[in-house]
């Protein structure tokens, strides 16, 4: 195969031609869908270029220009057209088949309803356009289909007009007066069931809400309805930002690749983060609907309203959004227990991404396919970068930098540089140095050395900064990072809280008049997206857990003693010595345990024992067997210590309804089955006597370490009654990614055949053969080698079905630096296998020979 070619940032030139409006026309039937796109077109500047448009995967039907036919030439991926004028009409009727794109990009089919799906690059997949971010229009769209089949015709903007046509077709036309790039076109026609409600705005506009479903989902549409009205009340009252349209719908497709789409108006959204009740959803499945659906709703200003200039520019929309997002969750629920999930992200998968062969700064400089730089690099990492700015400027300096934002450039497609600029000018504080973070990859990495001087009372904290080479070549320079601290007497009094300035290679910081040596808690809140070298004692990390004024804090060193007893166990194994575990890291998690004060979801969190793959992120080269062998060891040595403090509490919460409270009760029963099979029957219980998902589950994935009689009643049990519900069936299929026994492979492969498993389904591959790569370690990386080949298989099998979703699951078989290298060579024998397939996808290419590198 030809090698793709890579785009790089520094070659970006303005758009020769721009299109201000265009008026597209659908006449929808699955294999013969025609449409006619009409556009008025200028150019820009006096050059004598040809206009060249991107089309994928489409039948040209005709060309015509102010009318008149013209010549053209089709070439790559290009239409070609020869022209002197200066602006003019251009009408392009092209001829598409929904109902054969498997790839999910432009128009397809979703369960029999028509869907659009346009970011980044899937408008090419409908008409030949000028596709790309920096070409905004005004859209105008009119879309007929036979009525009965597709009573609800649905894009962007305001309903103007709509009716009835011949023959059992009807119509509706859409326009949407703001301008927008392509890929926030949106279509989707089919036969739903409709939740309607309305919304007030601060200026007294009264806005109408939709949620459409699949027939017989009605009733788990409200969470989404609700969470909707909550993120337009929240955007308005923190970030004084209003809706703009009169109308905001949300449809819930089974077939998406992505969580969800912020189209003008019109959300895409995967089933996942829409349907929910008590009986098919659990507290997690609440919470993320809450989050992604206000994450696309905020998307109207940061992404629609003001976008990326080019795709480079991906984590100004992205990474910002995400930001407002975790804010929202933080102001509605618990800002602690929200900032440690958004922690474990950038621990467990995003320093992954920055020490592996796809390392990529917020910004990149060069992409091969724009669908692989949809990452936690430039979301999660991009979101604490804003982050940071949010520390450096506070509260009222960043609103300040908002306003101004939105103030210059609203109907704008921008850069980052140019969010940075507003920030700056509005606050008058000083970014050039902090722009680094837009720019250089990696982890950085920050060795921290303390000394106390008790003579002069003088508590001295050294910070030295460093980022590893990456592989993308990306200069290290220092970078600006807010350092937060606490010191914490003996007592455990707080007597400095603050935060550093960090800004040098090498920084020293005195802290004066300390009549005994503090406990310093470090980087609290995980106040830059760092690695952290510091030589914690037990004893300061027990001081911390205990008596720190950040319940992120606590959390943090709750971690710590765990990761820190995992490491010399295998120390000891290597050595050929006994494991042990220090009495007094049991004692603090005992001591959780029995604390009066702690917020339960808090408790549930320093009780969810770091797993497997969250150990592996911690060094560069693990020795994965011993790894295993220390874990079971320490996790059985903190439970066992524990029995009765956690039979207690399982007892004591059972029944209440409560989220932290089903938290807490959940993580305590999975420990109780550690020590004894026996707890067994407690798990059967809770799963016969659950009154909704999250207990539900729980008990299942209690269950799910070992093979047992219970184990499979339960689950036959699950799977009867659950059959027929999509979503559900992704738990159930996720339960079965996740067991360990050494047929569980073996078991993935029968499930291909089983009804509620399919390979265009991205939920289905995701669940079982996504979730088995990232959340299966030790199957995955069994010494035979059956799991890479197994992912392997898949991966190829989905290189012409969708490769967008292929190139998201190989991710675990491309770090494989972290291994033995008899693990390695597996692993790139894989790859290798990957290579040698016909038509190989940009998405695959890319990501494989990065790795092999």
């Amino acid at each position: 195969m030809s090698q793709p070619q890579a785009k790089f940032l520094k070659d970006y030139q303005k758009p020769l031609f721009q299109i201000s409006h265009i008026d597209l026309d659908f006449s929808l039937a699955q294999a013969q869908t025609q449409l006619i796109a009409t556009s008025k077109v200028i150019r820009h500047g006096t050059h004598s270029d040809a206009l060249v448009l991107a089309g994928d995967d489409i039948e040209l039907l005709s060309v015509t220009i102010d009318n008149q036919s013209v010549d053209y030439m089709q070439r790559d991926g290009e239409l070609i057209i020869e022209t002197s004028l200066n602006a003019f009409e251009l009408q392009i009727i092209t001829k598409l088949d929904p109902e054969a794109n498997t790839s999910l990009e432009g128009l397809y089919m979703s369960d029999g309803a028509y869907c659009t799906q346009c970011e980044a690059e899937g408008f090419r997949r409908i008409t030949y356009f000028l596709d790309r971010p920096d070409v905004l229009a005004i859209y105008t769209v009119r879309i007929e289909a036979d009525k009965q089949a597709f009573p609800f015709l649905l894009s962007n903007g305001n309903l103007v007009d709509s009716g009835d046509s011949n023959d059992g077709l009807h119509f509706a036309k859409w326009h949407d007066p703001f301008p927008k790039p392509a890929y926030l076109f949106a279509l989707v026609a089919g036969d739903f069931d409709l939740l309607e409600d309305s919304f007030t705005t601060c200026s007294q506009r009264d806005i109408k809400l939709q949620v459409f479903v699949d027939k017989g989902n009605l009733n788990k549409a409200h969470h989404a309805m609700a969470s909707l009205k909550k993120s337009m009340a929240w955007d308005e009252s923190r970030f004084n930002l209003e809706y703009d349209l009169d109308i905001y719908m949300i449809v819930a497709v089974d077939f998406f690749n992505m969580g969800a789409m912020e189209n003008k108006g019109l959300n895409v959204f995967n089933t996942k983060f829409v349907l929910a009740d008590k009986d098919s959803a659990t507290d997690d499945d609440y919470h993320g609907i809450e989050s992604v659906v206000g994450h696309e709703y905020f998307h109207n200003w940061t992404g629609n309203r003001v976008t990326c200039r080019d795709w480079f520019q991906l984590s100004l929309k992205e990474g910002l959004t995400v930001f407002r997002d975790q804010e929202f969750s933080s102001d509605l629920g618990s800002r602690a227990v929200n900032r440690i999930h958004a922690i474990k992200v950038m621990k467990n998968q995003q320093f992954a991404e920055d020490s592996g062969p796809m390392a990529h700064p917020i910004r990149p400089e060069s992409v091969i396919e724009m669908n692989n730089f949809y990452t936690v690099t430039v979301y999660n990492k991009g979101a604490e970068v804003i982050r940071m700015m949010h520390t450096l400027l506070g509260e009222s300096g960043f609103q300040k930098g908002m306003a101004l934002y939105f103030e210059r450039h609203d109907g704008e497609a921008v850069t980052c540089d140019d969010f940075v600029a507003a920030m700056q000018d509005a606050s008058g504080i000083d970014l050039a140095q902090f722009k680094r973070w837009y720019s250089q990859a990696g982890t950085p990495q920050i060795d921290v050395q303390e000394e106390y001087n008790s003579e002069t009372q003088c508590y001295t904290l050294t910070l030295l900064q460093s980022t590893p080479d990456t592989p993308d070549g990306s200069a290290k320079l220092p970078l600006h990072i807010p350092f937060d601290i606490e010191l914490i007497d003996v007592a455990g009094q707080s007597i400095v809280n603050k935060v550093l300035d960090f800004t040098q290679e090498k920084q020293q910081f005195n802290f004066e008049g300390l009549e005994q040596k503090p406990i310093p808690s470090l980087l609290q809140n995980f106040s830059a997206p760092v690695k952290l070298n510091f030589e914690y004692s037990v004893e300061q990390l027990v001081h911390i857990m205990r008596f720190a004024q950040s319940e992120v804090a606590k959390w943090e060193a709750s971690v710590a003693l765990f990761s820190q007893s995992i490491w010399q166990n295998i120390e000891r194994l290597q050595a050929q010595q006994a494991m042990f575990i220090d009495p007094r890291i049991v004692d603090a998690f005992k001591g959780v345990l029995l604390a009066q004060d702690l917020d339960k979801a808090l408790m549930a969190e320093i009780l969810t024992l770091a797993s497997a793959g969250s150990l592996i992120e911690q060094n560069d080269i693990v020795d994965l067997d011993n790894l295993k062998i220390a874990r079971e060891f320490v996790v059985l040595e903190i439970a066992a210590n524990c029995e009765d403090e956690l039979l207690v509490i399982v007892r004591e919460l059972a029944g209440i309804d409560d989220a932290a409270t089903r938290a807490l009760k959940n993580v305590c029963l999975a420990l109780l089955l550690k020590v004894d099979s026996n707890y067994a029957s407690l798990a059967e219980q809770q799963y016969n006597n659950a009154e909704n998902m999250t207990d539900s589950l729980a008990a299942l994935s209690a269950l799910n370490g070992e093979s047992s009689a219970i184990r499979e009643q339960l689950m036959a049990k699950f799977e009867q009654k659950w059959l027929k519900t999509p979503l559900v069936m992704d738990k159930w299929l996720g339960l079965h990614a996740t067991f360990t026994n050494d047929n569980c492979i073996d078991k993935l492969k029968s499930l291909f055949d089983h009804e509620a498993f399919s390979f265009n389904n991205p939920n289905r591959v995701r669940s079982l053969i996504g979730i088995f790569a990232a959340a299966n370690t030790f199957e995955f990386h069994r010494h035979d080698g059956l799991g890479y080949q197994f992912l392997t298989d898949a991966i190829i099998k989905l290189n012409t079905l969708n490769p967008q979703v292929a190139a998201r699951i190989i991710t675990p078989l491309i770090q494989f630096k972290k291994f033995d290298l008899a693990r390695q060579q597996l692993m790139i024998n894989e790859l290798n296998r990957i290579l040698t397939v016909d038509n190989l996808s940009k998405d695959l290419y890319e990501k494989v020979t990065k790795a092999l590198v």
